[in-house]
């Protein structure tokens, strides 16, 4: 009988939960045709083929979709096996901006606990300027913020493009100013937005103030105004309204990694994650 090599499958398992090969090499720390190997001996062990890959996308097929379970579960029992003799589960601790992960959260959560269930996750989600203040202290052992302009240090994970988002049945009259959804303060978003509008001589009035982006798209999807953010977490639902209303273009926003992570086993946690995040990027 031959057996099933471990981490082989879970390489199977990152390609399927990321749905790219190269996101899977950047969270495994190998190359891509490594992972393509992999994946390729793996499915002829099978006698099935796995996966449908396209230049611009993999998807799995019947027999992907079948094995993942099991791959899954194999996994599990192995993590149960080796806990015997292990020590305790490390800790994670990592602050996220919600401004950087926005509804993506859950899917960075879900990819890295599928990469590793040992490892006990414990998240806070706040500003960058509060992350970087905690990480700074020793209080987090990784922030993903916004990049903060006084600061050159941290790992640029990749590089947002911003709009103004509203409801498709969201219009401004023209005797009236511009109704404004924001994150409260001190959101750098918040005042990037607002600086844009008072150098585009436009007039403003903040109508909504959310404690999170969840609040934020709440407010817009109803229809109660206008908000910037970044293309890729806008929720759906709403639209792009900026050429619509004649607003000025929004300054792009670098998304980065502070980490003072030196273990092996929680770097290949922030690897998940990072390349997790770069996925919502397409």
């Amino acid at each position: 009988m031959q057996w099933l090599d471990l981490d082989t499958v879970a390489t199977f398992v990152l390609v399927a939960d990321l749905r790219s090969f190269t996101r899977a090499a950047e969270a495994s720390g190998a190359t891509q045709s490594a992972v393509s190997l992999k994946l390729k001996r793996l499915e002829q062990r099978l006698g099935c083929r796995l996966l449908e890959r396209t230049p611009r996308s993999v998807a799995l097929t019947d027999d992907g979709e079948s094995f993942l379970t099991r791959a899954r579960d194999l996994l599990a029992v192995h993590e149960r096996a080796v806990d015997m003799s292990a020590p305790p589960p490390p800790r994670l601790a990592l602050g996220v901006s919600d401004h950087a992960s926005g509804p993506a959260l859950a899917q960075l959560l879900a990819r890295t606990a599928a990469f590793d269930p040992g490892l006990i996750l414990e998240v806070t989600i706040a500003f960058s300027s509060s992350l970087l203040k905690k990480f700074d202290a020793g209080k987090l052992d990784a922030v993903i913020v916004r990049r903060e302009a006084e600061r050159r240090d941290g790992e640029k994970l990749l590089v947002d493009e911003f709009g103004w988002f509203a409801a498709a049945h969201f219009h401004r009259r023209a005797d009236e100013p511009l109704r404004l959804v924001n994150l409260s303060q001190p959101c750098a978003i918040r005042a990037s937005a607002i600086r844009t509008l008072d150098r585009a001589g436009i007039a403003w009035a903040e109508v909504f103030v959310g404690g999170g982006i969840a609040a934020v798209a709440a407010a817009i999807a109803s229809g109660l105004g206008v908000a910037a953010l970044a293309r890729r977490i806008a929720p759906a639902g709403v639209v792009e309204v900026g050429a619509r209303l004649g607003l000025p273009k929004l300054p792009r926003s670098a998304i980065m990694l502070h980490s003072r992570v030196s273990d092996s086993r929680r770097r290949a946690a922030l690897r998940v994650v990072a390349a997790a995040l770069r996925a919502t990027a397409g």
